[in-house]
């Protein structure tokens, strides 16, 4: 399969690395070689208009159709339209980012219900075996 997550305007990419770590942003214009304008759009994403490393982001598949420095009211048009964060929501890749979220906010209680459970469901199996 060939590779496809080009750095192009209009990629949907998840910082990975700064104050807005996990949060998704959109390509607006190319830089230079290892920087790129991003906007979230700020009412979705609560990501504004700046400039960053390309190694702080990691592309996505997923791509909207905008023009170069597209505003940002052209920029929440397209992303309603394609429907992006329902598209991000159900990817296996925001799914293990909530899994991992989730487990690192459980508190003792929760992951004595949880080891309970594990037990109870394993013993569960033995029998039937």
């Amino acid at each position: 399969m060939p590779f496809t997550r080009y750095v192009e305007i209009g990629r949907v990419a998840l910082i990975n690395y700064g104050p807005n770590t996990g949060k998704l942003c959109t390509i607006i214009d190319i830089v230079d070689q290892s920087r790129v304008l991003v906007d979230g759009p700020t009412k979705f994403t609560g990501i504004s208009r700046q400039i960053v490393p390309l190694k702080r982001i990691a592309l996505t598949d997923i791509k909207v159709k905008i023009g170069m420095n597209a505003r940002q009211k052209s920029l929440e048009k397209a992303w309603t339209r394609d429907d992006v964060l329902n598209k991000w929501n159900n990817t296996t890749w925001a799914k293990k980012i909530a899994a991992k979220k989730t487990r690192a906010t459980n508190n003792d209680f929760t992951r004595y219900k949880l080891a309970a459970a594990k037990r109870k469901r394993n013993k569960a199996v033995s029998a039937m075996l």
